[in-house]
């Protein structure tokens, strides 16, 4: 009480102190670029910084509208910002700008605006003058509406500015006459050859011997095919927090009991109660949300959408009889029977004729009433002519959204649809065809199928871990973890254990989830921590429930990596250069392709009509360096050797078809052209996109806040 007392009456005095130390840790953030404002930007895109404040408020944004969450919505955030700003940086380049009849365009080709009543003439069509209107209304009236259009307009700019900067790279792609010759001889010109082949492993490998330097040369020569990014592996022990045996007895007991009434005495009364059961109680919304962890739902559901495994047990109750406890995802269950309904559920298809006045009638229908009606029962005619052809004419003739399904509605339940169209499709059978008015117009409805449902109570228990069980858990995760620190080996330790060793390798900096096991940011993180050293090892929780302990067992830095971190690649491709030396130099006697294949007791193969637009050879494979020596030597000449992909080669051409153009081919060649020019101007916005993020200079500082 005394220390109470003088922490009372010095209340003032630490205020102060608190406050200097808030004080001087916030001052302190400013100079040691810890704090608010020296935060690094998230990125640096060709000098420009994007800052982290903008861009954690887009990946809120996505995580909140487009349900992505973590690093989904973090990488989904920085394409985009990466594209946006290379664009708007091609923009200024280039001085393109978007005019107010860019805008317009745009804004008449969207359908939000020009589907809009408020904005549609008495013609029927989008009218700018409209639109401007309510701006310059929202202006003065709604100064937050008029804000948040502007950051609207600002959007429509860049997508305006895009499709002008697209379309004029796009305009300038083209392909001359002379191009198209040579396409069209590229195509057309064929070649037939005689060739031999010794295949690398008619050598046996026990011939060849190499050096670690001839490992780090190939690599040396190739580098862009072996540059690397940071790296780790990882092996981990997996310390799950699941409910034990004993755990998922005691919950089927728990909702077993339910089925029995129970008689407590009462201290108030002091008389003994009876409490109903499952099966007694005459108030079954209030019975389930007492006792159950999900909540009664009165909805009705068809086989079909009931847990597989007891889908049939389930379906084939008797009223008020009950089924369970059984296991349904991550929760026990125990289920009544309530009502069962007959033909409960119809999937219809329909074609909707819609007429000038209709409720949500698209402005281009100008049909009247009458004639609606005349044109559903002409179809209605032609439905029951060819029933099969429902889905084609419902494609063909419906106004309404199902059209693109082929008119398919799927299966609903009574009191889904408007009254008229409801009665129709619940007091008909399977098959029936016929019309139906609303005020959306007349439908052409077809009853497809008809599903029993029902409708059951179901108490619920999550399926989880005892307490008893979570600290089991998390002794032996700590005791494990313990170990460690005692310098005991991580495999040695798990197998005494009898613990499963998980192994996960080339783990980079921006990963998220492991096989089998999501959200493990925190451990990447760790991972690529400056503190981080091999052999190091963490214990984490996982959100699942439960331990990882994890040991880094690789660090890979970005570059180039050593022989030894890449010989499963490098190895085949310098024996095999080291294998064709050798085939070359046991065979510098053989003057002709037949007495080299003497000599390699192998025969003399034929190749026939190859081009240079595909690389495979007959009984060779695929072999573009064939194919490319062929057309540069003249006939009945013999190429040098050559080192394939498959083997060492010798060929001798033995015949060119070489197409001359003439007057008649000028149409081939035009058409050639236009293939290429086709080609080449599909997909532009990814392919500039692509090369505009190739030349960047990029600085990703995503890590460093993710």
């Amino acid at each position: 009480m005394a220390i109470l007392g003088q922490i009372r009456s010095k209340s003032i005095f630490l205020i102060i102190v608190i406050g200097l130390a808030l004080f001087a840790f916030v001052i302190s953030g400013v100079f040691d670029g810890k704090g608010y404002q020296a935060q690094e930007p998230v990125g640096i895109i060709n000098g420009e910084e994007v800052m982290i404040e903008d861009f954690r408020s887009q990946v809120d944004f996505f995580e909140r509208n487009y349900n992505q969450n973590g690093m989904i919505a973090v990488n989904n955030v920085w394409n985009q910002t990466l594209r946006s700003e290379l664009l708007k940086q091609q923009f200024t380049i280039t001085g393109i700008q978007s005019g107010k009849d860019h805008i317009q365009n745009l804004l008449k080709n969207n359908p939000s605006f020009s589907s809009d009543q408020r904005f549609i003439n008495d013609a029927g069509v989008f009218d700018i003058d409209l639109f401007r209107d309510l701006i310059y209304e929202l202006r003065t009236t709604n100064p937050e509406a008029y804000e948040q259009w502007k950051d609207q307009e600002s959007i429509f700019e860049l997508q305006s500015n895009e499709e002008i900067y697209l379309n004029l790279i796009q305009s300038g792609i083209n392909y001359t006459q002379l191009d198209g010759k040579i396409e069209y001889s590229l195509q057309t010109d064929k070649v037939d050859i005689d060739y031999i082949q010794i295949p690398f492993n008619s050598v046996n490998d026990s011939l060849i011997t190499y050096k670690k330097s001839d490992l780090k040369k190939y690599i040396n020569d190739n580098e862009d095919d072996f540059k690397v990014d940071a790296t780790r592996d990882i092996q981990y022990v997996l310390f799950e927090e699941k409910p034990s045996l004993d755990d998922e007895n005691g919950i089927k007991d728990r909702l077993s009991s339910l089925l029995n009434e129970r008689v407590e005495f009462n201290e108030v009364s002091k008389l003994e109660e009876t409490y109903p059961s499952l099966l007694s109680t005459t108030n079954i919304r209030e019975f389930v949300n007492e006792y159950s962890e999900i909540s009664f739902d009165s909805v009705y559901v068809p086989k079909g959408s009931l847990p597989t495994e007891h889908a049939n047990m389930l379906f084939n109750l008797n009223k008020n009889q009950t089924y369970g406890p059984y296991l349904d995802g991550e929760f026990y269950k125990i289920s009544k029977m309530i009502d069962k309904k007959i033909d409960g559920s119809v999937r219809a298809s329909h074609i909707l004729l819609s007429y000038s006045g209709a409720l949500n009638a698209n402005p281009s229908v100008t049909r009247t009433k009458s004639d609606a009606k005349k044109e559903a029962n002409n179809l209605l005619r032609r439905v029951r002519n060819s029933p099969n052809k429902f889905s084609e004419l419902a494609f063909e003739f419906s106004d309404g959204p199902s059209k693109n399904r082929g008119g398919d509605l799927g299966f609903f339940q009574e009191g889904t649809m408007l009254k008229p169209f409801n009665d129709f499709v619940f007091s008909k059978k399977v098959g029936s065809t016929g019309i139906v008015e609303t005020d959306y117009g007349f439908h052409v409805i077809k009853v497809v199928a008809k599903d029993d449902v029902v409708l059951l109570a179901s108490i619920a228990e999550k399926n989880v871990p005892s307490d008893e069980t979570s600290d089991k858990v998390f002794n032996l995760a700590t005791k494990f973890e313990m170990s460690l620190s005692k310098d005991f080996d991580f495999s040695t330790l798990a197998n005494e254990s009898d613990y499963d060793i998980n192994v996960v390798n080339g783990i980079k900096i921006l990963d998220n989830d492991f096989p089998g096991l999501q959200d493990q940011r925190r451990v990447v993180q760790w991972l690529f921590s400056d503190e981080t050293k091999l052999l190091d090892s963490k214990r984490f929780d996982v959100s699942k429930g439960g331990y990882l302990i994890a040991q880094v067992t690789k660090i890979t830095d970005e570059g180039i990596p050593s022989p030894d971190d890449v010989s499963f690649r490098v190895l085949p491709e310098v024996i095999k250069s080291k294998k064709a030396d050798y085939i070359i130099g046991n065979n510098n006697f053989s003057n002709s392709i037949e007495q080299l294949a003497n000599q390699n007791n192998t025969v003399v193969k034929k190749a026939l009509a190859l081009n240079q637009k595909n690389a495979t050879v007959s009984d060779a494979g695929i072999e573009p360096l064939i194919i490319g020596t062929s057309f540069s030597i003249n006939e009945n000449n013999s190429s040098d050797y050559i080192i394939g992909d498959n083997g060492i080669y010798k060929l001798r051409v033995t015949k060119k078809y070489l197409t001359e153009l003439n007057d008649e081919s000028f149409n081939f060649v035009n058409s050639f052209r236009n293939q290429l020019q086709l080609s080449n101007r599909a997909n532009i916005s990814f392919k500039i996109f692509e090369s505009l993020k190739e030349t960047a200079e990029i600085e990703d500082n995503r890590s460093i806040y993710y």
